[in-house]
C-alpha cells in the first residue's frame, strides 16, 4: 500500500474498535497517528500498520487531557507533516447506576468519552483549517440514543457521555462547516476484548435480538470510519450512523 499524502489521528487505538479504524484508515492509504494510554499496545499497532506500508507513530496520552491533546497535535503534524482526519474512539466503560458510582468514576467516565471529544477537536481543528478542511469522526454508541438498557456493559454515566458526543457531533457540524465535516458513528453490541468476557454467556441470546444474526465486530465499525474518512463527493455531515445490526428499531 503506498501513502495518499494524507495523515489520520486515531485515539484510543491500541485496541478494539480503535485498533480496527486504524489499520482500516492505514489500508485506505493514510499515515496513521496511533494514540492511546496503553503505549505498549498502541506501539504494536503502529508497528502492523509500517508492516502495510504507510508511516504510522504512537502516541501516548491522557485523552482528556487538553494541554496534552494541543502537545501531541504539534508532535503528529510536525512528524508526519499534515492532519487530515480525527477519530474520537477513545472511551471508558462504567457498569455503575445512579446510587453505586462515586464522582471520581463519574468525573472519569465524561472525561475520557466527552471531554476527550472536545480536547482533540479543539487542538486538530486549526491544523486542518490550515489544510483547508478534514474530517472529524466521533464514536459514539446507542446508549446515547437509548439510554442503555438494565442489562447493558455501562449505564448511565457512560450513556450521559455519549449522548453529549452526539450533540457535540451535530454542533460542531454547524460550527465548522464547511470545510470540515463532524459525524458521529453509534456502534451497537461490539464484541472487543473488553467487553467479550461480560457478554459470552449470553451472546447467542443478544445475537437473536439482532435483525443480521450476530454482534458486531471492530471492523464493522472501521468499514463505516473509513466511509466517512474518505467518501468523495461529501455532502454528509452532521449525522449521527447507527451500527448495530438492527438490534434496536427507532
Amino acid at each position: 500500500m503506498n501513502s495518499i499524502g494524507m495523515v489520520a489521528i486515531v485515539t484510543g487505538a491500541a485496541r478494539g474498535i480503535g485498533r480496527a479504524c486504524a489499520i482500516a484508515l492505514a489500508d485506505a492509504g493514510f499515515d496513521v497517528a496511533v494514540v492511546d494510554l496503553l503505549i505498549d499496545q498502541a506501539g504494536r499497532t503502529a508497528d502492523d500498520i509500517r508492516a502495510m506500508g504507510v508511516r504510522a507513530v504512537a502516541i501516548q496520552a491522557d485523552v482528556s487531557s487538553l494541554a496534552r491533546a494541543y502537545e501531541a497535535a504539534a508532535e503528529i503534524a510536525g512528524e508526519l507533516g499534515r492532519i487530515d482526519v480525527l477519530v474520537n474512539n477513545a472511551g471508558r466503560a462504567c457498569p455503575k447506576g445512579l446510587l453505586e458510582i462515586t464522582e471520581e468514576e463519574w468525573e472519569q467516565t465524561i472525561n475520557v468519552n466527552l471531554k476527550s471529544c472536545f480536547a482533540w477537536s479543539r487542538a486538530i481543528v486549526p491544523h486542518m483549517r490550515e489544510l483547508g478542511g478534514g474530517r472529524i469522526i466521533n464514536i459514539a454508541s446507542i446508549n446515547g440514543i437509548n439510554g442503555g438498557v438494565t442489562s447493558a456493559v455501562s449505564k448511565f454515566a457512560y450513556a450521559s457521555a455519549k449522548a453529549g458526543v452526539i450533540g457535540m457531533t451535530k454542533s460542531l457540524a454547524k460550527e465548522l462547516g464547511p470545510a470540515i465535516a463532524v459525524n458521529a458513528v453509534s456502534p451497537g453490541i461490539i464484541k472487543t476484548e473488553i467487553t467479550t468476557g461480560l457478554i459470552a454467556e449470553r451472546e447467542a441470546q443478544l445475537a437473536a435480538g439482532i435483525s443480521l444474526g450476530r454482534t458486531g465486530v471492530p471492523e464493522d465499525i472501521a468499514a463505516v470510519v473509513r466511509f466517512l474518512a474518505t467518501v468523495e463527493p461529501n455532502f454528509m455531515t452532521g449525522q449521527n450512523i447507527v451500527v448495530d445490526g438492527n438490534q434496536w428499531v427507532a
